[in-house]
């Protein structure tokens, strides 16, 4: 049946580039907003595309008849048994979630079509414990901050329908997706199916189905969702309680990856001190001995934190309970009972990137706060992160001054003044990104006049001496202190070389 579905949708145009076209710019908005009603009036004369629409994108129920025209070759009895669809008094409606999908970044990729679950809200039901995800945020957030360079092999684990192999498909030559969740499996069969990407699916928990084998890339979603050690949703849930299901895989994966193999995953930390990175550099220390006799470098960036309330909250409404329920408020009350006794008062979220590096390279570990605005994909910016980190491992030490650096001109300079009775009086200056992260760091002047000496022309060793020289300071120390800022400002790609 699958086959010959993937042969009406193509038929009927159902997809990304058709259906914002017959949708238009205004129906596509308010369907972003959960308004359904203009994009019905928009497809009402649209034929058979239109009718996927209604039945796939707006929930509705159409008659019989026309779902056996527009699904054509595809016997809606069959689509019925499959449980695609349900049949109710001669009116079909979708029991599975079934949407066109796309990534520009991926080239010669045709149209993806992703089976999931329906989705779910707190007027509605609520998800079932096998809940499959579709082409949710954080799925397309992984999406969006994926290194996407040709590798030969990659894991997705945690697959749920597929979404990742779908995105990785146009750089990884063999893929392998691992779930818990038989459900999940069967729904990015069909996904990978209609979309004509090949991948090896397996099922078991965590890294169990690939043992003893060593991957390019790795990629995972998995169930980072801190809360009480039980699973009432596998999409969301480890049942290993708190934030267990990040600290087993950022501690495990560098194990599973070749030399100079990168994973990425979306995680979560328990904030229980003034330090929010103090549980990610735990697990960290266990990554280094899974990579060991490689080294091991890692970059924690945290895009959100939320407090207790609003996590639990958030999560509750997002399997479709409401909080102010009697149920929303017993799981409430647990949530929150089991946060507290774990001395939790903030949970952070964001991205975790580990690369194995040979063993005569010395690993770099840096956790930072990305909650900025941050519109780009976060992709590229991981990907030359991970070079100016090469680099700079390469350059160690006092070597770093032999070579000659260069501000971008994606760098800006920005004065803080405040007035004063003598006039405008200077009280900081800030060397800022204008582009990706918009990174942001404060200098002395000493780091100004430094700065504007660096065009490519000169080693940073000569122009030390020469500001040592300009402000009666000993050139040694001056490095010294100028070097760890340099490299920092490396990172943050406010300094290039030559």
């Amino acid at each position: 049946m699958w086959r010959g579905l993937r042969t009406a949708l193509g038929r009927m145009g159902f997809t990304v580039d058709r259906v914002a076209a017959l949708l238009g710019p205004a129906a596509r908005a308010a369907l972003d907003r959960g308004e359904t009603t203009p994009a019905r009036r928009a497809v009402r004369d649209a034929g058979d595309a239109g009718t996927l629409i209604r039945l796939f994108l707006l929930g509705d129920a159409v008659p019989r008849d026309e779902a056996a025209e527009a699904l054509e070759p595809v016997d809606v009895g069959e689509a019925v048994s499959a449980g695609l669809l349900s049949d109710r008094d001669g009116q079909v409606s979708a029991a599975l979630d079934l949407r066109p999908h796309g990534d520009a970044a991926v080239p010669d990729a045709g149209t993806w079509w992703v089976l999931s679950d329906l989705e779910v809200d707190p007027a509605g039901r609520t998800a079932d414990r096998e809940h499959v995800l579709g082409t949710g945020a954080a799925s397309l957030s992984l999406a969006r901050a994926t290194v996407r360079r040709p590798v030969d092999t990659l894991l997705d684990v945690g697959t749920g329908c597929g979404v990742q192999v779908l995105h990785c498909s146009g750089h990884a030559r063999r893929m392998t997706g691992t779930d818990v969740s038989d459900r999940a499996l069967d729904m990015a069969r069909v996904t990978l199916a209609l979309s004509g990407v090949d991948a090896e699916l397996l099922a078991g928990p965590w890294l169990e189905p690939v043992a003893g084998r060593r991957f390019d890339q790795i990629v995972s979603n998995p169930p980072f969702v801190p809360g009480p050690p039980q699973v009432d949703h596998v999409y969301r849930d480890s049942g290993l309680g708190g934030d267990g299901a990040s600290a087993l895989l950022v501690g495990r994966l560098p194990g599973f990856l070749t030399e100079g193999g990168v994973a990425q995953l979306l995680a979560s930390w328990l904030i229980t001190s003034d330090d929010w990175t103090e549980r990610p550099r735990t697990w960290l220390a266990e990554a280094a001995e899974a990579a060991a006799p490689g080294g091991l470098d890692a970059w924690v960036v945290q895009r959100d934190v939320a407090d207790p309330a609003l996590h639990v909250g958030t999560w509750l409404r997002d399997a479709g309970v409401d909080p102010a329920s009697p149920e929303g408020t017993a799981l409430s009350e647990r949530w929150l009972d089991f946060l507290a006794g774990e001395g939790v008062h903030a949970i952070g979220f964001g991205f975790v990137t580990l690369r194995r590096t040979a063993p005569d390279v010395a690993g770099t570990v840096v956790c930072e706060d990305l909650r900025q605005s941050h519109d780009d994909p976060l992709g590229p910016e991981i990907e030359a992160w991970l070079d100016r980190t090469a680099w700079l491992a390469r350059h160690p030490g006092d070597t770093l001054l032999d070579t000659r650096p260069r501000v971008p001109d994606t760098v800006a300079l920005e004065r803080g003044l405040v007035p004063t009775d003598e006039g405008w009086s200077e009280v900081a200056a800030t060397l800022v990104r204008l582009d990706g992260p918009q990174w942001r760091h404060d200098v002395d002047e000493l780091g100004v006049a430094l700065l504007a000496g660096c065009r490519g022309y000169l080693p940073l060793r000569d122009l030390l001496d020469l500001l040592a020289l300009a402000h009666g300071r000993d050139a040694d120390e001056l490095a010294e202190a100028a070097l760890p800022v340099v490299r920092d400002l490396v990172r943050h790609g406010m300094l290039v070389w030559e």
